[in-house]
């Protein structure tokens, strides 16, 4: 009876049980909307720099602008994408468990203890956001119109947590539709916002911020309404509790991973740019990198979204003891991802000039820019399909509970990155040293996701296609 309730409650709202049905099929329908959302995600960012770049009155020192900021929002945006990576995963554990009760009561601390951080970091972002820039060194001819990019941007935190958060949740029990279906409907707003602003009313990176600041209120409104609808048909015999602190306790676990590695990451590429910004004073190898990086990003978060479903799958298959799953799994969102990675590096290769030219218009856009923008994407795009298995390992190492690998795989990773751009910037390689720092560190960290990826333990004497009997979890 209980299975048939079950089978009732998944169908009424539209989730997955992913424990369940032939993995390619499953793994591809569940991550095909999470790779749209990082598209259209990313399209939130993209818009800004082609409009700004374009209509701007400035076009270069836009970018620029917006480019800097972007460092400073990642690391606060990095605590948002914990949220959602470490909800999502401890709300898919107790979802393949089929404990209705842990899910809802899950939800409810989520909510609270994330809305209280999301709090703590908005009063960091407007009491250090003008320090962060001068530690960044920004070049004074556009500060102020970052400033204004960062503290608009900070204004709007609480709907980009509570938006995560619903994303990860509705994830987390099998739905990726509806937030990438609401996402699209919110990114067609942001566009039409972008050339009322900046275009039409010439209000500049100021306009390109309050954009994004609707746009994304207007999606977190429409996924927190269904997620809540959704959460209603999770029938408990016992009321769940609003705060639990085991359960803060697990999704402090599960969620600092993941922020660290975001974080860890953002303050990278927060020293990466300052190197950068110190390459020259006219700001062109800033301009370079900041459109090459948003189209690497694009990619890169591309992958990223198709592996946090890999981490919900072997999240819901390591509860439900379906260890053979778990492999099979990895190996087939691999194989999506691959494909999504060769199809970026031959765009980006194949057109470098032609991308960057969207960003800036040709008149504003100087030699050297467009040399730094063409140098970063053919290098790095080159080393995308090693970063995918890298990512891949290191979100079914997460899903798994295996959190310390996944954290010493990503500041591995950051470190490397990070120390490699000074080195070799100072041994006299300029900006060809940043695009190879990128490409040395990816594959370092790469065989080092891979032997926490091995030594996982409830995969030990599964096959490497998943093809023995299940395994026993020890």
């Amino acid at each position: 009876m209980e299975a048939v309730n079950k089978e009732k409650t998944i169908k009424r709202n539209k989730t997955v049980n992913l424990t369940r049905g032939n993995v390619w099929k499953v793994l591809f329908l569940y991550s095909m909307p999470l790779l749209g959302s990082a598209l259209v995600q990313q399209l939130y960012s993209l818009v800004d720099l082609v409009v700004v770049g374009n209509f701007a009155k400035e076009g270069a020192l836009a970018v620029d602008a917006i480019g800097n900021a972007t460092v400073v929002i990642n690391v606060l945006l990095a605590f948002a994408l914990g949220a959602n990576g470490g909800c999502s995963v401890t709300v898919a554990k107790h979802f393949g468990a089929d404990d209705n009760k842990k899910v809802r009561e899950t939800v409810n601390t989520s909510f609270v203890a994330f809305a209280v951080l999301c709090a703590a970091l908005m009063v960091l972002g407007f009491g250090f956001g003008r320090l962060s820039l001068i530690g960044l060194d920004v070049h004074g001819v556009y500060f102020e119109d970052c400033l204004v990019y960062l503290y608009i941007y900070v204004g709007s935190l609480p709907f980009v947590f509570l938006y995560n958060l619903a994303c990860g949740i509705c994830s987390a029990l099998g739905d990726s539709k509806t937030p990438f279906i609401f996402l699209v409907v919110s990114s067609v707003l942001n566009v039409g916002l972008d050339l009322l602003f900046v275009w039409a009313l010439r209000m500049d990176v100021a306009g390109a911020a309050w954009a994004t600041f609707i746009s994304q209120a207007f999606s977190c409104v429409l996924t927190v309404f269904v997620l809540l609808k959704k959460l209603r048909a999770f029938k408990t015999e016992e009321k769940p509790k609003i705060f639990d602190k085991p359960i803060l306790k697990d999704l402090i676990i599960t969620s600092v991973p993941v922020i660290l590695q975001q974080s860890f990451v953002s303050v990278g590429n927060f020293f990466v740019n300052r190197c950068i910004n110190g390459l020259d004073s006219t700001g062109d190898a800033t301009t370079g990198f900041t459109t090459a990086f948003k189209l690497i990003c694009m990619a890169i978060m591309s992958v990223i979204s198709m592996t946090n479903g890999l981490a919900n799958f072997a999240s819901q298959n390591k509860a439900a003891g379906e260890y053979a799953r778990i492999r099979k799994g990895f190996i087939a969102v691999l194989c999506y991802a691959l494909v999504t990675s060769l199809i970026f590096l031959i765009v980006f290769v194949s057109c470098p000039e032609f991308l960057t030219r969207l960003f800036v218009q040709k008149d504003k856009l100087t030699d050297e820019a467009m040399a730094c923008s063409v140098q970063f994407l053919t290098i790095v795009s080159c080393f995308l399909p090693v970063a995918c298995l890298k990512i891949a390992a290191d979100s079914t190492v997460r899903g798994c509970g295996g959190n310390v690998g996944f954290t010493v795989s990503t500041l591995t990773d950051l470190i490397l990155r990070v120390a490699l751009v000074y080195i070799l910037t100072s041994a006299g390689w300029g900006f060809a040293g940043v695009c190879w720092a990128w490409a040395i560190g990816w594959s370092i960290s790469m065989f080092i996701a891979l032997v926490f990826y091995i030594r996982i333990k409830c995969l030990r004497g599964v096959g490497i296609f998943g093809n023995a009997k299940r395994s026993s979890n020890t």
